[in-house]
């Protein structure tokens, strides 16, 4: 997608469309009051979601106009003008057009919103697409938004298009199908982030035997497919020797749930289950490429989750890096078995000021908040609000869960340390319980966001039906926020 900002009396071209936003109550005044009768006795209001596709009047150079409501004026802000862009490309996007035009009064900060909302919204992942009708297929290549400060919105939106292209960098991730994007093919594709400053290291199966990662290991021993752990560095601080901040990010590449076999309906969902790895390479991905003034580090466990001869058995006793021993009671609570070694991994090497680990860790969370909210645990205040904070300003929600202490002793084993699943009650609660047992005095924060990385079908205009992303935002907000020198 072309993305131009224009001046309010620059020409249209040929095949475009004029979106206008407009603010609740003020459509009949909109353009001069232009349209007053084509809204006689409708019901467009310019309330916020609210479209209208109209004939273009006479001696508009649009080929259509539609009218984008934005709510009231008093509460438009970044996210609305984004929102309100995106909205006008998802109604205009098979219309036929090649460019969307989008008018609103703004400043350059909201133009360059606008803007990105209409990257976000135009994200499609077609690799596989051999044959499609020509009216289902995107038609718009350009947008154009206006604004009197082009200098200001160029300007305001570098940021944003390298945040937009780390979006679309974990999108990808997430939708590639598991044949695809096993564990080494993950681990290739971010070693491929060097070329925006990163330094990356991957470790393989004798390396992670070496540290003795005997959780880690234990999920991934069914498959042919090396596990993987991927490390990303950033040194963006003036002092690069500064404490990082970490990310933890689980890349269960498939999970069919092991010899805990999950059912066979929606199983081919399970592709998805390396969203956290995605988000955390996301985030990365966007720090670097906008030079970010922190260090910070990526730990991605990338494994596969099978069925075989070899696979991990429930009944079995695992010994993490940690030294702690873990029964395994469910093969399909695997994500937090590769997390309590790459957590303790992370804090041992690199004495982080904070972690946050983002898995799509259980279904329980999304009975508890659906999807569209990811659940949040936490031992540092501090770092939740921080957290919340940030999921509010970017629109990636997420909703405080606890983590009472007496739960604690539904993980514990009669023959282990502790075993890896505490029962349906709580579920999301115990689980993220296991993996703060492998968290030893850091600030700690754990995103469980099964029910947010993909959405079928997507309610929010920014986001297409698939994979979403989530996490890539809200975390980069609250490290431009918080933590940037």
């Amino acid at each position: 997608m072309d993305i131009q900002f224009v001046t309010p009396d620059a020409a249209l071209g040929e095949k475009s469309a004029l979106a206008i936003v407009v603010f609740e109550g003020e459509a009949a005044t909109a353009q001069g009051g232009a349209f007053a009768a084509a809204l006689v006795g409708g019901r467009f209001t310019g309330a916020k979601g609210q479209t209208l596709d109209l004939i273009a009047p006479a001696g508009s150079a649009a080929a259509r106009v539609l009218l984008v409501g934005a709510g009231k004026a008093d509460g438009f802000d970044g996210l609305g003008a984004e929102n309100a862009a995106a909205s006008a490309y998802g109604t205009l996007k098979t219309s036929g057009l090649t460019t969307l035009r989008v008018q609103l009064a703004g400043d350059a900060a909201q133009a360059a919103k606008a803007a990105f909302g209409v990257r976000l919204a135009a994200y499609r992942f077609d690799q596989y697409r051999t044959k499609e009708a020509a009216e289902k297929k995107p038609s718009l290549t350009r947008a154009e938004i206006v604004t009197t400060d082009v200098d200001g919105a160029i300007q305001a939106f570098a940021d944003l298009a390298a945040l937009a292209d780390a979006i679309a960098f974990a999108r990808d991730l997430v939708s590639e199908p598991p044949n695809v994007l096993y564990p080494a093919e993950f681990a290739k594709r971010v070693k491929q982030l060097e070329e925006l400053g990163l330094e990356v290291e991957i470790l393989g199966e004798a390396e992670m035997a070496k540290l003795g990662m005997g959780s880690l290991l234990g999920v991934g021993q069914g498959s042919v497919r090396e596990s993987q752990l991927a490390i990303l560095k950033w040194n963006g601080a003036a002092d690069k020797n500064a404490q990082p901040v970490a990310f933890i990010g689980k890349g269960v590449c498939f999970d069919t749930g092991g010899i805990s076999i999950k059912p066979a309906d929606n199983m081919e969902h399970m592709k998805t289950d390396m969203g956290g790895a995605a988000a955390v390479s996301g985030l990365m991905h966007v720090l670097a490429a906008r030079k970010a003034k922190v260090n910070a580090v990526g730990i991605l466990g990338l494994v596969e989750n099978m069925p075989d001869g070899n696979a991990q058995r429930p009944g079995d006793v695992v010994t993490s890096m940690s030294g702690q021993t873990i029964e395994i009671i469910n093969t399909d609570a695997e994500g937090r078995l590769v997390l309590a070694d790459a957590v303790w991994y992370c804090q041992q090497r690199f004495k982080p000021k904070f972690m946050v680990d983002l898995a799509t860790l259980t279904g329980a969370i999304i009975i508890a908040l659906g999807d569209d909210v990811g659940g949040l645990f936490s031992n540092n205040d501090e770092l939740a609000a921080n957290l919340m904070a940030a999921s509010e300003g970017e629109a990636e929600p997420l909703w405080r869960m606890p983590l009472p202490a007496h739960y604690d002793k539904n993980i514990d084993s009669v023959i282990a340390d502790m075993k890896n699943t505490g029962g349906r009650a709580g579920g999301s609660i115990t689980a993220a319980m296991f993996i703060q047992r492998f968290v030893n005095g850091v600030p700690w924060a754990h995103l469980d966001i099964a029910g947010t990385a993909w959405k079928k079908p997507s309610t929010i205009p920014t986001i297409p039906d698939g994979a979403t992303g989530f996490g890539v935002r809200l975390l980069n907000r609250m490290v431009a926020d918080k933590y940037e020198g």
